[in-house]
């Protein structure tokens, strides 16, 4: 045997060896883009919580990655589409695109499927107290904040204003919360509105400004016929002091903020996802993050859905007892 052909094979039972010793390369890790919302907006922080809760920072087999938003609507296109894998949305918005009832908007949003149920999210009016605006349809002719464009606190407001016939006959400035409290406080806006839990970031903002009331939502809603036209809003007070100087109970009604998943996620990963975040460990690092969170519980979990779950959820669920 030549030294060539001798330094040839050797070379080759080498390399042929290193590579039998070296570690098989691992699995990608299936990618979660998490849709969340506005800053100052609660969705935003439901992403933010679980990009950085470290269970699911360590894991091995899935990468979470927040990602700011509209809100609830452009949440809903995002996840249906897979452009984003997890969001968070309003059961109301899942429902109507479900089924096709988007406003302007006949697609069916097919592929968005629960995960779990987050908060309550009621709506919010918030005017200054010598203002002289004492129900939503004094608002005729004012200058209102209605969400941005795009999100969920938008599409009910224009909702629930078009219902009491005022939507067409207010100056209507779509802007994020904190933008809104900011424009609220320098005289710039008569009222803005917002669909998100108590207490807000953007409310408490306001009320360092002004003095402040929320309208009662609730009496103008049920005066209307607004629950029986739309039944997966239920009704909601916002307690006295929940804001510095409103000194009385506020009635309203409210959505359901949940979590939802893309029907191609992995069924392990919505199952392990649930299962770092409903632990006792878990749930306090979201209450940690905001009070809001108060009602996370695995008995709240799967409440008050009617849309189509996740079977990475159903298992989590049903291990649970909870269906």
């Amino acid at each position: 045997m030549n030294i060539k052909r001798r330094s040839f094979m050797v070379a080759g039972s080498a390399l042929l060896a290193v590579s039998m010793l070296a570690p098989v390369a691992a699995t990608a890790k299936e990618r979660v883009v998490f849709t969340g919302g506005p800053a100052g907006g609660t969705f935003q922080v439901v992403a933010n919580a679980m990009q950085v809760y470290d269970p699911i920072k360590a894991s091995p087999d899935f990468k979470v990655r927040a990602q700011s938003s509209a809100g609830s609507v452009e949440n809903l296109r995002k996840v249906n589409s897979g452009k984003a894998q997890m969001g968070v949305v309003y059961s109301g918005h899942v429902y109507l695109g479900r089924n096709g009832q988007m406003k302007n908007d006949p697609k069916k949003y097919e592929d968005v499927m629960a995960v779990a149920w987050l908060y309550g999210a009621p709506a919010q009016l918030v005017v200054r107290k010598d203002s002289g605006i004492k129900s939503t349809a004094d608002l005729a002719g004012k200058k209102v904040g209605v969400g941005n464009a795009g999100s969920g606190a938008f599409a009910n407001c224009e909702l629930f204003f078009t219902h009491l016939g005022i939507w067409d006959k207010v100056e209507r400035n779509a802007m994020g919360y904190n933008d809104a409290a900011q424009a609220f406080g320098n005289k710039q806006l008569d009222a803005f509105w917002l669909f998100t839990a108590f207490p807000s970031g953007a409310v408490i903002m306001a009320a360092q400004t002004n003095d402040i009331e929320l309208i009662d939502l609730g009496m103008d809603a049920e005066k209307s016929g607004f629950f029986d036209k739309y039944p997966y809003f239920s009704k909601i007070t916002v307690p006295a002091e929940t804001y510095r100087g409103v000194s009385n109970e506020s009635p309203s009604f409210q959505d359901s903020a949940l979590w939802v998943a893309n029907a191609k996620v992995s069924d392990d990963t919505v199952y392990n996802m649930l299962s770092m975040i409903y632990t006792d460990e878990g749930l306090a690092h979201m209450l940690e993050q905001k009070k809001t969170f108060k009602n996370m519980s695995v008995d709240t979990g799967a409440q008050g859905v009617v849309t189509p779950w996740h079977p990475g959820a159903v298992k989590f669920w049903k291990e649970k007892g909870m269906m």
